[in-house]
């Protein structure tokens, strides 16, 4: 746990972050995900979920205080990909996501891209990126990527927010 997740404890997407990080304590302990479904969780699409990933991705929510009995379509997808990213790359909420970004070598072209997409095109490149973070040990700030994904195509005045202090932070920090 980090010191930010400490701060925002009630926060959905903390929580989450806490739910896919934690391994289980023993065989059959259903206060965490077993390694099956947080594996079910990286390798999951979210737009066309298979059956154990659902329940995975169900699990997970339901651990983490994140009732999903209502949802659209749309909010299963959010969070689908918000699990897939956190189980793929892990969650550090002790820097800002733009500097992550430039501290892990992200292409200013692959940022813009980012923050540029909106709909299908910004849902592929979440992933894109979990992984790139994955593959250099720089594990995201999923409270500002989660807010990112949560906001884009639904308030995108609150979106245009963080993006651009997502692009402030990760300049400041390239440019250092």
């Amino acid at each position: 746990m980090t010191d930010q997740d400490s701060i925002l404890p009630t926060s959905p997407l903390a929580r989450l972050a806490q739910v896919i990080a934690k391994s289980q304590r023993f065989r059959g302990d259903t206060a965490s995900l077993n390694k099956g479904e947080q594996a079910a969780l990286a390798r999951l699409d979210p737009d066309a979920p298979r059956p154990h990933q659902i329940g995975a991705l169900a699990h997970a929510l339901v651990l983490a205080g994140i009732e999903p009995d209502d949802w659209k379509t749309g909010t299963w997808h959010r969070w689908a990909l918000l699990a897939q990213g956190m189980a793929l790359a892990g969650h550090d909420g002790s820097s800002r996501l733009g500097a992550q970004f430039a501290h892990a070598s992200v292409s200013e072209s692959r940022v813009t891209r980012l923050l540029t997409a909106r709909g299908d095109a910004f849902r592929q490149q979440v992933p894109r990126l979990a992984r790139l973070m994955a593959s250099r040990r720089i594990a995201p700030n999923w409270l500002e990527f989660g807010a990112l994904i949560l906001a884009t195509d639904r308030d995108e005045a609150h979106a245009e927010a963080l993006r651009l202090r997502i692009a402030g932070s990760y300049y400041a920090a390239a440019h250092r």
